[in-house]
């Protein structure tokens, strides 16, 4: 069977998914599980994969998903427990403050919150904690999930400690040390790192000044692009602010904690400019009131409409648990605090090795290094004592938490089963004479390849950003194609510069698909009550995200011109 077969089969799980969520406008709670079933049966009829193999694949999703499912609700139930305990209220108090003017509150949470966010912890944290902040200040829920996925694009290559660069092109290091000739295997990381520093260079500033004015014109009551688009002094404030800590660090260290360093400096410098003025917007701009919104714009969660806000407590009480969030998550990721091997420790794992028999199919949660465990339940149960919550306020909280997860759990348990049968089809035996044949990511990969040849500098990264949409993280996307990546720069004839250059746009490509993956996507509608509305947001998403990889290309062609000549 031919490989360009073969990608139309891959492809088939994906196109259903589509066209249910997109046109159709199925919940995703009724639509994965058919693309679930889609995957399940191809691989079955073309890969030639057991039931018992498949079975085994749906189990290792599912406790997969479970460990996203923590995730989620740590993430509701900080926000819960912050809203029933006053703080969320007095947070709103202290932003409007700041300025009350939507576009800075943008910046700020959705760009610099996140990018800090991203940076110790990844795989979906910051949307899930950044934009239900943004609607408790009265952001239409549909426009707080739009800004935080295209946002959370830039900081992700280096996020959760540098995860998608040190684990997901670990299969390369020991080919890059021989390329490179050198026993430092951190060197050809350095490299992925400082090169892709350079393709998401531009959109680091440019993309939050498109975000705005793409909000002004969605979600805006004058339907005006040049609305958002005024606050550009800002926007280039925060991008040098959140840029010079990221490429010193990257430059200097490494890949691990560039996103981490330019969150935390850059909001702390932001916040500390914003409050004196500095590029602020002269005038206030604000959505309309809730009553003129479109339904769509709102799910089972309503925003604030309210523009006077009452301070329970201090601006630092209230602000207290996202800074214990942020700090745990710093002493528990970076590697000097040593603390990895202890939350990693399997005494403290639950999982399952070789399910059902089946060799090399195994899952493992890892509880206590979760974010959703710690700090997120942590943190929550810490806040009842810091906020002094009764026992009707804890129980609120938790109830509500545990209402709002039903939907999210099928959507993610459907979904994050169908990346299992994406990657398990490499273990098959269906070709010539009992030969492998490509797996369903690697048959889409190479027919993309074949058809792109000598131009695929400028396209690679849509490789990155298509595993993304299909595995829902980056450092999964980098994980299945960097030796793809890698060989077809060599089949085209590349250097090791070159080729670098390529695998760095593979992470570039990955990160920039954070803002299209149905797996983001889910997790974001779940903390903002919008389950039903996958499709609705991936119409806004996809837009970005494909403004996003033209500079990629253009830089990772430029980098492969230059290491040429």
């Amino acid at each position: 069977m031919s490989t360009g077969l073969l990608a139309l089969f891959a492809i088939l799980p994906i196109v259903v998914a589509l066209i249910l969520m997109v046109p159709l406008r199925w919940p995703s709670t009724r639509a994965m599980p058919l693309a679930f079933l889609t995957g399940a049966a191809l691989a079955m009829g073309v890969w030639g994969l057991s039931g018992m193999r498949i079975g085994a694949l749906f189990i290792q999703g599912v406790i997969t998903a479970i460990g996203v499912l923590i995730i989620v609700f740590g993430a509701i139930l900080i926000y819960y427990t912050l809203t029933y305990s006053g703080a969320m209220e007095t947070i709103q108090a202290g932003m409007t403050k700041i300025s009350p003017d939507r576009r800075v509150q943008a910046i700020i949470i959705g760009y610099m919150f996140a990018a800090f966010i991203e940076g110790a912890a990844g795989f979906g944290t910051p949307a899930a904690l950044a934009a239900p902040l943004l609607m408790g200040l009265g952001f239409p829920p549909l426009c707080a999930a739009v800004i935080c996925l295209c946002f959370n694009s830039f900081p992700v290559t280096f996020g959760a400690v540098g995860t998608p660069v040190v684990m997901g092109f670990a299969s390369l290091k020991d080919i890059g040390m021989k390329a490179l000739n050198t026993n430092d295997p951190t060197l050809l990381f350095n490299y992925i790192g400082q090169d892709v520093t350079l393709m998401h260079g531009a959109m680091i500033f440019i993309l939050p000044i498109f975000m705005l004015g793409f909000m002004t014109r969605f979600f805006g009551k004058n339907k005006s692009w040049g609305e958002g688009f005024a606050a550009w002094p800002f926007c280039i404030l925060a991008g040098i602010c959140f840029a010079v800590p990221y490429y010193v660090i990257a430059w200097t260290a490494g890949p691990e904690v560039p996103s981490l360093v330019g969150g935390i400096v850059g909001l702390a410098v932001l916040v500390s400019l914003a409050k004196k003025g500095v590029c602020i917007p002269k005038d206030v701009w604000n959505f309309a009131p809730q009553s003129e919104w479109k339904p769509e714009w709102v799910g089972e969660i309503q925003a604030s409409e309210r523009s006077e806000y009452k301070e329970h407590m201090s601006q630092f009480m209230a602000w207290l648990p996202y800074v214990l969030c942020g700090l745990i998550l710093v002493v528990t990721r970076v590697p000097a605090f040593g603390l990895k091997p202890l939350l990693t420790n399997p005494m403290f794992s639950v999982g399952m090795k070789d399910i059902l028999g089946q060799t090399g199919v195994s899952a493992n949660i890892a509880l206590l290094w979760l974010p959703g465990t710690i700090p997120f339940m942590l943190v929550a149960l810490l806040t009842i004592l810091l906020h002094g919550m009764n026992g009707e306020k804890v129980a609120g909280a938790w109830n509500t938490t545990f209402k709002k997860m039903v939907a999210p759990t099928i959507a993610l348990i459907a979904a994050v089963s169908l990346v299992s049968i994406f990657k398990g089809t490499a273990a098959n035996v269906a070709g010539p004479n009992g030969a492998a044949l490509p797996s369903m990511p690697l048959a889409m990969a190479t027919v993309c390849a074949d058809a792109f040849k000598n131009a695929w500098p400028a396209v690679a990264s849509y490789i990155g950003g298509l595993g993304a949409f299909i595995t829902g993280s980056n450092t999964v996307s980098d994980m299945l194609f960097a030796n793809f990546q890698w060989d077809v720069a060599q089949q085209l004839g590349f250097n090791v510069k070159q080729s670098i250059a390529i695998v760095a746009a593979q992470g570039a490509g990955g990160a920039a698909g954070n803002m299209i993956c149905i797996h983001n996507i889910v997790a974001a509608c779940a903390v903002l009550g919008l389950i039903g509305r996958e499709g609705q947001i991936l119409r806004f998403t996809i837009w970005p995200f494909l403004l996003y990889t033209i500079p990629v290309g253009i830089v990772a062609s430029i980098l492969c011109f230059v290491a040429y000549v």
